[in-house]
Formats: structure tokens, sequence, C-alpha cells
């Protein structure tokens, strides 16, 4: 049993680190009610060659305002294309990261297929969102079939840099010391 969860987690953490937060957001969550992180997430084709698709989408984080016990587990919805890729994640958050009362839902738009490569994308992506003066939207990049796990990191790291923000709010509302 033991090597069976060290191969999980290291096949989780390969998985955690070929997948890339291109152009990351500087923002805080909010530490009440509901954040949305909207991102393009551009993932590589099967095979050498195969078409890149580009996915415009959103995934939305939930804090409940009062803990109950229907809430009072974390929650992962849309995240993955199929349950075992799911149910891994799922595994190895429950022993690696703490997301209770946290609801996290993705909300995926479109996907196009195109032929350039994800560099070129992302370049493209990147200085469509500067022309813009976009600062909220992500750019993530994975390999075929670690979307989810992308989604997963964007979500992850964005809740843990907001957490200092989020105490100091709490502080001023007078809920800490």
């Amino acid at each position: 049993m033991f090597f069976d969860d060290f191969e999980a987690e290291r096949q989780f953490r390969e998985a955690w680190e070929a997948v890339e937060i291109a152009r990351p957001v500087r923002y805080s969550l909010f530490t009440f009610g509901q954040s949305e992180l909207p991102y393009y997430l551009i993932c590589e084709g099967e095979n050498p060659g195969d078409l890149v698709s580009v996915t415009k989408g959103e995934v939305r984080i939930k804090r409940p305002l009062v803990i109950t016990p229907e809430n009072a587990n974390g929650e992962l919805q849309n995240f993955f294309e199929n349950s075992d890729e799911e149910d891994v994640a799922q595994y190895l958050l429950a022993r690696t990261a703490h997301f209770s009362n946290l609801q996290l839902e993705n909300r995926r738009g479109d996907t196009e297929l195109v032929s350039d490569s994800v560099e070129e994308i992302v370049a493209r992506l990147n200085r469509q969102l500067d022309a813009e003066e976009e600062d909220r939207v992500a750019i993530l990049t994975a390999p075929h079939g670690l979307a989810g796990i992308a989604l997963m990191r964007y979500a992850a790291e964005r809740v843990r840099e907001s957490a200092p923000d989020n105490i100091q709010e709490l502080r001023e509302r007078g809920f800490l010391p």
C-alpha cells in the first residue's frame, strides 16, 4: 500500500510540474463569497504535429460565509475529463493540500483547435491581453491530458497567494486578533 501511495504521489507531482501558468494574475481572491478567475488554457496535441487546443474559461472559487455540515468539505466541479484522473487528484489533495470549505467550479467555454505552437499562441494571447490592458486573465499551458491539473494548480496558487490578504481582511473586520 505504501508504495502505491508513493507512485501516485510521484505521478501527481510530475503532472503538477508539467503544467505552467504562462501569464499569472496578481489580485487576491475575495475573503468572503465568490471570486472568478478567467483563463485561457492551451493544451498540446496528443502526438507531435497535432493541433493545439485553446479554451477560454473561468474557475469560480466560493468560500461559504457560514460553515455548516453540508459545506464543510471542499468540492471540485468540472475540472477533469474522466473520473480516474479526478479520483487521483482528490486522493492526493486530501493528503497534501487543505481545500476544506471551498467550492471550486470550472466553466469551460468553446475550444478552438489551431495549428500554431503553444509558444506562438502564448505570445499572441499575451500581446492581445496587454493591448486590452487586461490583468485579470491568466494563460495556462498543459501537455495533452493534463488540462484539469493545470486548472487545479491555477486555483490552488491563487488561494495560497491570497491567504495573507484574506487574513489581513479578517483582522480588520475583527474576526482575528
